[in-house]
């Protein structure tokens, strides 16, 4: 018996490929691996490399020396809360049940999703040790770029922690309030632009 060309078989007797695996599996989608060097390390690198040159035809090797010397300092003492940050991302991504963070902040959210990132990063406490490591966690476990985009957003301009410890001591209540009010619709609009911007850019693929 002779075979027939692909194009002239059945429908139903056509391999179908396998469906991608949605939310609704209780598996999550396997992330997007970040490689360790990119452009962007590649041009910091590069600024470093050329600074350096500056420094060391300025001020010679001393100079240079004495910059690398207080430079290793300031980063053993960030390390621990570099550290710190990033474990915690990684149990808020473990702890949080997927499917009611994708419901409350996925894609699907439209207004209600926005106004959760916005106040949830009002009032996230601490710098951005704690703050983008959340935020990753957050994408990690089902929220979409747009609530996200809305919760750092809000965490920067409208974070109660630093309008505590200093605005409000330096700057007076009335700029305070006024400041705040005026910064609340901003995570909004931030976060619907991302989520339209990555929709369209993003329409044919997966999240």
């Amino acid at each position: 018996m002779s075979e027939l060309p692909l194009k002239d078989l059945p429908l139903k007797v056509l391999p179908l490929k396998d469906p991608l695996p949605d939310a609704a599996d209780g598996e999550p989608r396997p992330g997007k691996v970040r490689k360790p060097v990119g452009w962007s390390t590649i041009m910091l690198a590069a600024l470093v490399a050329v600074s350096a040159v500056l420094v060391y035809r300025r001020d010679g090797i001393d100079g240079v020396t004495a910059i690398l010397a207080h430079d290793m300092s300031l980063f053993g003492g960030i390390l621990p809360r570099v550290l710190a940050g990033c474990l915690l991302g990684a149990f808020i991504a473990e702890i949080l049940p997927h499917d009611k963070v994708s419901k409350s902040l996925g894609p699907d959210s439209g207004l209600k999703g926005l106004l959760i990132g916005t106040a949830f990063g009002a009032i996230l406490p601490g710098g951005p040790f704690t703050a983008y490591p959340v935020a990753s966690a957050l994408l990690a476990v089902g929220a979409d770029f747009g609530a996200t985009i809305a919760m750092v957003v809000s965490w920067t301009l409208i974070g109660y922690g630093r309008a505590v410890a200093w605005e409000l001591p330096i700057m007076g209540t009335e700029f305070t309030l006024w400041r705040i009010v005026i910064s609340l619709p901003l995570p909004l609009i931030a976060g619907f632009l991302g989520r339209v911007v990555y929709t369209r850019l993003h329409r044919d693929g997966p999240r």
